[in-house]
Parts: structure tokens; C-alpha cells; sequence
């Protein structure tokens, strides 16, 4: 399996970036959730979550299943693994283990395999999916919520660094990303499987005014992919000027009285047949 599930995570392992994932894990946490409940993830069941990163998803699932369920979070970076242990010390029925879904056994078999922004990091994106049926027990799900970059960012009226931050997010991952497409691709990539049709849903994250959190989230992901993204040629560090730019997103936003809009999250999920 290691052979045909090679990952790229563009992003990193930095402390600032699993600040990132903390902050993103608050605004997609009613996306996520809703595919948990779509799902039908319930009291009492056993949950793995792929690529389990700061244990946002983690967490989130404990809640569902309840003290007498059990979630295990799995991821390959180590330093994640430390700090989604740390954040997730109150829920007892949650487990964290460094290590890639190719590599990782568990033979009591999972009730849920739910992944976050997993496969858009995968050069074969149907190997990851098949193994994660492998890990489901019959009748048991598998859910996975993707980040479109299908379009870029919009806004209404027009903030043009908030559009040309999206634009670089957007050529970026369409120039990195093992699978920039895998949004796009669900219903292909869980038939490629051996699932069955999947159902799926998509939800854009949209805000206003000085208060929302996307500017803070949108400002560290810029953070994390900065050296890729002057290494490419895309921008300049003092075009970005990073220790500022949250501050400036969020005045421009502000000042135009703006409706912001980010990428799209499209999410699915189907049963393994039992």
C-alpha cells in the first residue's frame, strides 16, 4: 500500500500551523458536523478519523459517540500528534497514533472512517479511499469533507486583496497539490473503490464584518504556504507583508462593507455493503 498512497501535505508541521488547524477546525466544525449526522454517526460508536491533524474532527466526533463510543485520530506527523493529545486530554475515549492509513492496523474494525482535507494531499486518492474501507467493519461509513478549488475566492462588494489572496491559494494548490481536484471527484473516487454511489453535499463559508475568523484563518494559511509560494514566483514577502495582513484583510473587508466568500467545502459519504 505505501507504494500507491504517497501524500504531499503542502502545508507543513509548524507550531503556526497547527494554530491554523486549530482556527480552521472552528469555522468548518458546523460543515464537518453536519456530515458526521448525515453520516449517521451515533452514541456508543467507534470512530476513526484519517489524518486527524490539531484533533479538531477528533474531538468533534467524540461528542457525538459519547462516553460510550471511541475515537481513534491517526496522522503522520508526530508534532500533531502531541498537540491533539494535549487539546483532547478531556475526552477520555479518545486515542492518538503517529502513523499514515497505509501503515496503520486495527483489527476490531471502525463503525466511521471520517477524513479533513485528506485527499486533496494524495497522489491516488482512490488507494486512500479503499483503504479506509478496509478499515470500516460491513455496513459501517466512510465520510470524507474536501476543500473545492474549483474557483477562486469572491466578494461583494469587490475586496481586491481578499481576491488576490484567494488567487494565490487558488494557482498555488493547482500547481502543488497532489489531487487539487479531489472535491470535485468524490462521487468518481468512492466508486473507484468499490463504494457505492456516494451521498454528498457542499457548503461554502461566507462572512462579514471585523468580527469573523476568516481573516485570521485565511492569513495563516498564507503564513504556512509563504515559502512555496515566493519560491514559485507567485507573490513576494513584502507584497504579502505577513505580520500585517490579517489586520488588512480585515480592514478592507470592513471598510467596504463586504461579504466575503472562500473556497467551497463539498463533503460524502457512503456505506461499505455488510
Amino acid at each position: 500500500m505505501n507504494e500507491t498512497t504517497p501524500t504531499s501535505y503542502i502545508l507543513g508541521h509548524s507550531a503556526s500551523e497547527i494554530r491554523r488547524l486549530m482556527l480552521q477546525g472552528e469555522i468548518l466544525k458546523p460543515i464537518t458536523g453536519r456530515l458526521l449526522r448525515e453520516a449517521g454517526i451515533a452514541p456508543g460508536m467507534r470512530v476513526l478519523d484519517v489524518g486527524c491533524g490539531a484533533g479538531d474532527v477528533a474531538m468533534l466526533a467524540c461528542e457525538m459517540v459519547g462516553p460510550d463510543g471511541s475515537v481513534v485520530g491517526i496522522d503522520r506527523s508526530a508534532e500533531a500528534i502531541v498537540v491533539a493529545q494535549q487539546r483532547a486530554a478531556g475526552y477520555p475515549q479518545a486515542v492518538f497514533k503517529a502513523a499514515a492509513i497505509e501503515d496503520f492496523v486495527d483489527d476490531a474494525g471502525f463503525d466511521l472512517v471520517i477524513g479533513r482535507y485528506v485527499l486533496v494531499h494524495q497522489t491516488n486518492a482512490v488507494a486512500l479511499v479503499r483503504r479506509a474501507v478496509e478499515l470500516v467493519r460491513p455496513g459501517g461509513v466512510v465520510a470524507f469533507h474536501e476543500v473545492s478549488h474549483r474557483h477562486p475566492f469572491a466578494s461583494l462588494p469587490i475586496v481586491p486583496l481578499w481576491e488576490q489572496v484567494g488567487d494565490w491559494l487558488f494557482t498555488l494548490f493547482h500547481m502543488v497539490a497532489p489531487h487539487h481536484d479531489a472535491a470535485d471527484k468524490l462521487f468518481s473516487i468512492y466508486t473507484g473503490a468499490g463504494l457505492p454511489e456516494p451521498s454528498l453535499f457542499s457548503e461554502t463559508p461566507v462572512a462579514g464584518g471585523p468580527d469573523a475568523p476568516h481573516h485570521a484563518w485565511i492569513a495563516e494559511t498564507i503564513r504556512s504556504l509563504l515559502p512555496r509560494l515566493v519560491q514559485l514566483g507567485l507573490t513576494t514577502e513584502a507584497i504579502v507583508d505577513i505580520d500585517t495582513l490579517e489586520a488588512r484583510l480585515r480592514e478592507a473587508t470592513v471598510a467596504a462593507q463586504s461579504q466575503i466568500i472562500a473556497h467551497a467545502q463539498v463533503c460524502a459519504w457512503a456505506r461499505r455493503a455488510g
